[in-house]
């Protein structure tokens, strides 16, 4: 019997699996979600890849409680032992495995293309991947990454109270989140994100969108505004109100230095995104910007990562982002010349 966006579903898993992952005949896939993730999507996402002549393995467990490393306790020993021995791995895990031990050694071993998908349901892959326009997307995404790395000083501001400045290491990589064709990290697209030099970042970063840092700390979409006080890349302060104070216990239940270290800032520009407490497409909200907290990838980093027994993202809508200087986004809309063009392409 069909189902709801049953077409929309098998189309949006072969774009993902064809056209983005590019699946090869005989190449391994791994899928992975827990057990309040929606099954559907894993189930559509194995049968793509069967199709296309791989070996697909689904592996459906018990959620676990928390990001990263907190995971692990909670993993059975088989998937633990499978996770890196991959060409693919596609995690739809609402707990995210995400920056955890496992996901270390999956996207340095030089095979894994590891694409991250945490807890996209049904609407949601169909309205961020099967909906976009690919081209489009990825002419836009391309000359904001150029744009991004041609640049030494950047500053981010929203009416909620952000006013963050941060300067640029060159040889960094920028992950332009859209081509999932070679090993390593990928995540869902509509999304750029690098690391800035630690010690640069200074000021006040407002999440007014959504936070997430998995466990006790899934607050989803935000009821009120979390600052965050910056000084030389390390939190030194939380503001706010009771939702700030439950962030600045959870830091403080976790007794690791690293997670007040700032791993990475994102631009959201997909044109579908909706704020809704799903941070893995709430984060890709045009206009907005997103920082994480706690472990960074090697994708960040450009070497090793550096561990942390987390990982923390909050979202700030509306930004103005200045590249050395130059206003390109202005309260959540992109006013550069060239990305204001390409943007039209995009509905935006």
């Amino acid at each position: 019997m069909a189902q709801y966006l049953d077409m929309e579903l098998t189309k949006s898993a072969y774009k993902l699996m064809h056209d983005m992952v590019k699946v090869k005949p005989g190449e391994s896939v791994l899928v992975t979600i827990d057990s309040i993730g929606d099954f559907r999507v894993a189930e559509e996402i194995v049968k793509i890849a069967d199709a296309l002549g791989a070996k697909a393995m689904l592996a459906w467990h018990s959620t676990p409680k928390g990001y990263g490393a907190l995971t692990m306790e909670y993993l059975p020993e088989p998937l633990i032992a499978c996770a890196d021995k991959t060409d693919v791995w596609i995690e739809l895990n609402d707990q995210w495995l995400l920056y955890s031990p496992i996901w270390d050694k999956a996207v340095t071993n030089g095979r894994t293309r590891q694409v991250m998908l945490g807890g996209l349901g049904i609407e949601r892959i169909v309205r961020n991947i099967g909906m976009i326009d690919m081209d489009a997307q990825k002419d836009f995404q391309t000359r904001l990454t150029q744009l991004t790395k041609e640049t030494t000083e950047v500053r981010i501001t929203n009416k909620a109270g952000t006013d963050v400045t941060f300067k640029n290491d060159p040889n960094r990589p920028i992950n332009n989140e859209i081509d999932y064709s070679t090993p390593g990290a990928h995540f869902l697209i509509g999304q750029i994100g690098w690391a800035p030099i630690e010690d640069s970042i200074n000021g006040r970063i407002a999440f007014d969108g959504a936070l997430s840092g998995g466990g006790d700390l899934e607050l989803g979409v935000l009821s009120e505004t979390i600052t965050y006080v910056v000084e030389k890349g390390r939190i030194v302060e939380f503001e706010g109100g009771k939702l700030a104070k439950r962030v600045k216990d959870y830091f403080a239940s976790l007794n690791d230095p690293n997670m007040y270290i700032a791993a990475h800032v994102c631009y959201g520009c997909s044109p579908n995104a909706k704020l809704e407490g799903c941070t893995t497409e709430d984060e890709r909200i045009w206009g907005s910007t997103e920082w994480g907290f706690g472990h960074q990838g090697p994708n960040y980093s450009g070497g090793a990562p550096r561990v942390a027994k987390s990982h923390v993202d909050g979202i700030s809508l509306d930004c103005s982002v200045w590249l050395d200087g130059q206003l390109i986004l202005d309260t959540g809309k992109f006013i550069h010349p060239d990305l204001a063009e390409l943007a039209k392409k995009l509905g935006k």
